[in-house]
């Protein structure tokens, strides 16, 4: 894999949070939690960018993770260009890596990669010239850093650690790029109480998630836990025996205020959004006083301010004469 540190130490590419040792992702926290305002301020801005250009690739559509890259880059001082790539210049049949260096060749110095397919990040980030940075804003069910990021920095901002909770993580664990990155950011930072809950059929290899605890009963999952993390579930994958319809996916896994009263009472409801109310959260938890997931979505702005901060300082500083 590419490096994603500067010799120095700096944060280069963020591609994964597998290899990210602890104390560098606490200092990401650190600097997020200083771009948090109260909610009835403006929102944090400076110039720690100014002259930064941030170009946000999306192969595949996600509303919410662009708006949250983009207004994280815009607070910063960056330039900021987004391209939905799927119905462009792609499309028509020009190469990612010709649609790359063009846009390099523009003076981009930050990447931010979006594709439903693997490797894709990786790839951009093997065929750029340093110092350009890329960053992973979602690829394919493998990695999505910067929520698992935002996920502990919303838990640590409530209960002040990851060491001792309980998280319970329920839905389509297979092919859910959130839960790996959650997992791998909550782990680092010292959760050991991980609990797994899917269907069989979305239920990660065995040699996946190592050191979670793995229930096909939510109601058995949820006793003790202080997070309750859901997952969206798509449609398409309600087509097993077990699952046949969002009504029978609600029945076994959904989470009900009544569900919710076995978990403590001051546990978090998360939830990485676009949810499906009635489907895999119940309307009244969404919107209860224990639920976090409008928080989620302010703090992922602050975490990608923090996140884009870091990348730019080093392109920055490159810029200097020595």
């Amino acid at each position: 894999m590419t490096s994603q540190l500067h010799p120095d130490g700096t944060l280069r590419h963020l591609l994964t949070l597998e290899g990210l040792d602890r104390r560098f992702i606490e200092g990401l926290i650190e600097r997020a939690q200083g771009y948090l305002r109260p909610r009835d301020s403006a929102p944090a801005r400076s110039n720690a960018l100014a002259n930064v250009t941030v170009a946000n690739l999306f192969f595949e559509p996600s509303t919410r993770t662009r708006a949250s890259f983009e207004l994280a880059a815009m607070r910063l001082g960056a330039e900021v260009i987004s391209l939905d790539l799927h119905l462009s210049s792609r499309a028509k049949g020009e190469s990612m890596l010709d649609t790359i260096h063009t846009l390099a060749a523009m003076g981009i110095d930050v990447f931010v990669v979006r594709d439903a397919g693997p490797g894709v990040p990786q790839f951009v980030a093997e065929n750029l010239d340093s110092p350009t940075s890329v960053l992973n804003a979602g690829e394919a069910h493998l990695s999505h850093p910067t929520q698992g990021l935002l996920d502990a920095f919303t838990i640590i901002r409530h209960k002040g650690r990851l060491e001792g909770q309980v998280i319970t993580i329920v839905g389509d664990i297979r092919h859910s790029r959130v839960a790996r990155s959650a997992v791998q950011a909550f782990s680092t930072l010292g959760a050991d109480d991980l609990r797994l809950v899917a269907p069989a059929e979305l239920m990660p290899d065995a040699h996946e998630f190592a050191g979670c605890q793995r229930f096909e009963d939510l109601d058995a999952a949820l006793p003790g836990a202080d997070v309750v993390m859901m997952l969206r579930i798509q449609k398409e994958r309600m087509t097993g025996a077990d699952i046949p319809d969002a009504a029978a996916y609600f029945k076994r896994f959904g989470l009900s205020a009544e569900r919710l009263g076995r978990a403590r009472p001051d546990a978090m409801v998360m939830h990485p959004g676009p949810m499906n109310r009635g489907v895999e959260i119940a309307e009244d938890v969404a919107d209860g006083r224990q639920s976090v997931i409008r928080e989620q979505v302010t703090n992922g702005v602050a975490l990608r301010m923090a996140v884009l901060e870091a990348v730019g300082g080093a392109i920055i500083r490159s810029r200097r004469p020595t």
